[in-house]
């Protein structure tokens, strides 16, 4: 059976365009929502792949109704395979999965893709390993520096309480909790420390 999944961004917007050009198509059934394309979660996309069957065929007017990257085309068709089903658009026939020079194209743009990420991943490697060097330190940034840590040591063994410190230097009680731990290690340590002899 054919399916068609046609889609606009708002609501304003008119789906009878697509619903036309699919219905043309022989489309048996059509999925339509009124949701922007960047969105991840688009229920009627997925309950249309939810009940996809083996020799299926979803059919969209443009690809851009379909996805908005190469990247989550590529990750759907993936979805529409593993269903034993195949895609079409009706505006790119090379995107077309049901032919053998359609699956071609789509293995083409799955290669181009990988090598897309393995770039970026290369380059954000080599980019990491230079800031190091630079001393670019890498992480959430510390909420309280050396200074402030001793004095709210100090404010702890004075006795004050965490509530209290936690809120002189505006940080979550947790952060508190964990100073007053280093400071336990640090004891349990020394006490256990065993002077060298001469």
């Amino acid at each position: 059976m054919k399916i068609g999944y046609a889609r606009v961004s708002t609501t304003d917007q008119n789906l009878e365009l697509q619903l036309t050009a699919l219905n043309q198509a022989g489309c048996g059934r059509i999925y339509q929502e009124k949701i922007s394309g960047s969105k991840r979660e688009r229920p009627e996309l997925q309950r249309l792949i939810d009940q996809l069957r083996p020799n299926d065929i979803v059919v969209v007017w443009k690809l851009d109704r379909l996805a908005r990257s190469t990247q989550n085309l590529l990750e759907l068709v993936e979805l529409i395979k593993a269903a034993e089903a195949s895609f079409c658009s009706l505006s790119e026939p090379w995107a077309d999965t049901t032919s053998h020079s359609g699956k071609m194209i789509m293995t083409v743009f799955a290669g181009i893709a990988e090598f897309e990420r393995d770039l970026i991943r290369e380059r954000t490697s080599c980019g990491r390993k230079e800031a190091l060097k630079r001393g670019v330190r890498f992480g959430r940034p510390k909420k309280m520096n050396d200074e402030q840590k001793a004095l709210a040591q100090r404010l702890l063994q004075e006795g004050k309480s965490i509530k209290e410190i936690a809120k002189t230097f505006n940080v979550h009680n947790a952060t508190i909790y964990r100073l007053l731990e280093e400071r336990r290690i640090c004891d349990s340590l020394s006490r256990l420390a065993v002077p060298l002899l001469p």
